[in-house]
């Protein structure tokens, strides 16, 4: 399949509802797909980016400034999928465009205005995106629907966050609970971003959200269902999904 032939695809399920089968040849047609999919959806509101662990190399997709909003926030009926991820994000009041000089973890740290938790709901446009493949997801941008950014942390250059603590509530079903991000260091994933991931649509830009990868792995949430996302020294995060 073209490039052109797959961002149609997916393009086409967000209008209508249906899921499709795509197939991506490599991360580099990956993310052309995403290049091609932002360009018809709108601003680039924040990026999400994360790795499957601490050594692991990062992957990321951009979130459309539509779908990022603060919370609380209900999500309707074409929030079909309803998964949700707990995690914490960045925002930024300094360009961060491409450059020679590559980006260092003093120049992220510099650059990031606040911190907060937050809640990711994933709404893919893939037919089975568990058994789709991993090029496919990243050209579905990671499955991202829409973004619930949480408060403000404060104090948060203080923080251990190896050691912080979320536990996320489902209503109608147990706590998850969990220490650190399984990726590990947040710096690392946001200094990749700005030097690989996010060249191709100008970087990291002054008011956007960076988000670092789920904390809690994605959890289905029921029709009719509040969810909490409590990280340790944050205020709760609160979205729900509406009975259908």
């Amino acid at each position: 399949m073209t490039t052109a032939e797959i961002a149609r695809l997916l393009l086409q399920a967000r209008q209508d509802g249906a899921r499709v089968r795509i197939e991506v040849a490599d991360t580099a047609q990956a993310y052309a797909v995403q290049a091609l999919v932002m360009a018809e959806l709108g601003p680039i509101g924040g990026w999400k980016v994360g790795a499957p662990g601490p050594a692991a190399p990062p992957n990321c997709a951009p979130m459309p400034a539509s779908a990022v909003t603060a919370a609380p926030q209900t999500y309707g009926p074409a929030y079909t999928q309803r998964e949700v991820e707990s995690e914490i994000c960045f925002t930024f009041d300094t360009d961060l465009a491409p450059r020679a000089t590559p980006y260092e973890a003093a120049d992220i740290l510099a650059a990031i205005t606040t911190c907060h938790p937050g809640i990711e709901i994933l709404q893919s446009r893939l037919i089975d995106p568990d058994a789709a493949g991993g090029l496919a997801v990243l050209a579905d941008l990671i499955q991202h629907g829409a973004y619930a950014v949480g408060a403000p942390i404060a104090h948060w250059r203080d923080l251990d966050f190896a050691a912080m603590r979320i536990a996320q509530t489902i209503e109608g079903g147990p706590t998850k609970e969990g220490i650190g991000n399984p990726a590990g260091d947040m710096i690392r994933l946001m200094v990749w971003l700005a030097n690989e991931g996010a060249v191709w649509a100008g970087g990291i830009l002054a008011g956007q959200v960076v988000t670092c990868g789920s904390w809690t792995g994605k959890t289905p949430a029921p029709a009719g269902s509040q969810v909490v996302a409590a990280f340790s020294g944050a205020e709760p995060v609160h979205i729900s999904f509406p009975t259908m």
